[in-house]
């Protein structure tokens, strides 16, 4: 498996969807970054965006979602339970597979360095990455939260930032780090009384002398006592000990668990101990059906993707599914190129075939990306119409201001992903011509399918361009972009019999 790196930024906005959209497609459009959860809560007023990458992928995907939610939120404006002290809350890396803790590190300092000089946003470093030991504890960085520190960042030496200036805008402040995997638990209880949810946290956090590795808090959510944890050891600490002190201090105020849940991803391990603990079972990992198929010859189905489309919801659609048909073009561009790569018969065409796969790896990764970056515009477009209009008669074509100009953004943004992918399309289409021509000719027919699934990629996108193109106001621009598409079209045409009628001679099987 290839290095990889989890970021789990929060967010100070969990009311505005739309805006949550906006901030997350900042990330969905790096290439190789996949944006794995998304969760919002309104009383916490906070978002919770789950993303997995390789390391320079990630890196650059979370300094375009604090960018973004720098322009989109505003401290001065933001209430809820949760603690926080900026727009971009916090930021914090985590290595998952070929990467070191160290590395992460590394990744949040250059990250805090350029926030600081780029963005104009002071920054703390927190966890393995802090610079000061009274900074590595989230809440001692957080303490007194945005407007204590507005009031103090200042004049006062021990809140100076890491990075950036020491002075607060509207975006905050923003906490970036490195730690090991946490799972963030929140459990709640049948009573509207916070004092309780707030005493069970401070017996339940290691703090303040309870379970080790357990942070906690006590608050309202929805008129329902709360106690909110980061369990940052499950191994050492795991969930089952956690939920059974719980319940174990709530009984003595007469209080009763009713339910918890997870706020973003959490490793399979840390749910099977609950399970085992509860059932009372002794069973190893190896009893898990999922752990021993696991084992077996990888499946390359793209079953959840398959079953995404089917389902009963109009996202991914088929804008997502015109990226997977142009990113399947330029895989098969590369598996072409690869294979006639080393292959003495072909040694006068290498110096050909290495840019190819250069070429075509990047356009699988970039149109592989768009896979979800099309499904974000389509969601954003869908939050944007959904928006609250002036008054309750008023007609859709008389929408606010506000409401217009999000919904232009979004029909914008719609129409650029898919001509984007009809642009890629093109070029894996070129990529499948010169492999047909040059390549090994055991797998010319890979290439001539390559080129059939680009030319679908261009078709698909095409629909996609051509109905969002249509609700542009400015049709000036979108006269522009069908002109474009047109020619790209036009070409992929010609691309097409070119590769296919090379396909017939070399195969042998032209008529």
């Amino acid at each position: 498996m290839r290095p990889l790196v989890e970021c789990v930024p929060n967010f100070s906005d969990g009311r505005r969807p739309e805006v949550i959209q906006d901030i997350v497609r900042a990330a969905a459009g790096v290439s190789g970054v996949y944006v794995l959860d998304v969760q919002s809560d309104a009383d916490h007023n906070r978002s919770v965006v789950t993303l997995v990458g390789p390391p320079e992928a990630i890196e650059e995907a979370a300094f375009r979602l604090v960018a973004r939610a720098a322009e989109l939120i505003n401290m001065d404006q933001h209430e809820g339970a949760h603690p926080r002290v900026g727009a971009a809350d916090v930021v914090p890396f985590i290595p998952v597979n070929d990467v070191t803790m160290e590395e992460c590190v590394e990744m949040a300092r250059r990250l805090g360095q350029r926030v600081g000089e780029e963005l104009g946003i002071p920054v703390y470093l927190y966890e393995a990455a802090a610079t000061r030991p009274e900074r590595v504890n989230l809440a001692d960085v957080r303490r007194g939260e945005y407007e204590g520190l507005k009031a103090e960042i200042e004049t006062n030496p021990d809140r100076a930032p890491d990075f950036g200036p020491a002075r607060l805008g509207p975006a905050g402040a923003t906490v970036i780090g490195a730690r090991p995997f946490l799972v963030a638990f929140n459990v709640y209880l049948n009573t509207a009384d916070v004092s309780i949810a707030k005493r069970i946290a401070r017996a339940v956090r290691h703090s303040s002398g309870g379970l080790r590795h357990v942070k906690a808090l006590g608050l309202l959510v929805e008129g329902q006592a709360q106690v909110s944890m980061n369990l940052t050891d499950v191994h050492d600490t795991p969930i089952h000990r956690v939920v059974e002190m719980i319940r174990n201090e709530a009984s003595r105020y007469g209080a009763a668990v009713t339910h918890s849940e997870l706020v973003g991803l959490t490793p399979q391990a840390a749910l099977l101990d609950a399970a085992c603990w509860y059932l009372q079972l002794d069973m190893p990992s190896e009893q898990v059906l999922e752990n021993r198929l696991a084992a077996l010859e990888p499946d390359v189905t793209p079953t959840a993707f398959l079953d995404a489309v089917a389902a009963d919801t109009p996202a991914p659609g088929g804008g997502s599914v015109a990226a997977l048909a142009g990113a399947l073009g330029a895989a098969l561009a590369a598996m072409v190129g690869r294979l006639t790569l080393g292959k003495p018969k072909y040694a006068e065409v290498e110096d050909e075939m290495e840019p190819l796969v250069a070429k075509a790896e990047r356009l699988r990764q970039t149109l592989t990306a768009r896979i979800a970056e099309d499904t974000a515009a389509f969601e954003a477009v869908m939050a944007a119409y959904r928006m609250p209009k002036r008054t309750e008669e008023e007609a859709d074509q008389n929408p606010s201001a506000e409401r217009r100009a999000a919904i232009q953004a979004a029909v914008t943004r719609a129409t650029e992903v898919p001509l984007s992918t009809a642009q890629d399309a093109v070029s894996s289409l070129e990529l499948a011509r010169t492999a047909v021509t040059l390549g090994n000719a055991n797998a010319i027919t890979d290439a001539g399918t390559g080129a059939w699934m680009a030319r679908a990629a261009v078709a698909g996108a095409a629909l996609n361009v051509r109905i969002n193109a249509a609700a542009l106001d400015d049709q000036a621009q979108a006269e522009a972009w069908l002109a474009e598409l047109a020619a790209l079209e036009h070409r992929a045409v010609v691309l097409t019999a070119e590769v296919q009628a090379i396909v017939a001679k070399r195969g042998g099987f032209c008529s």
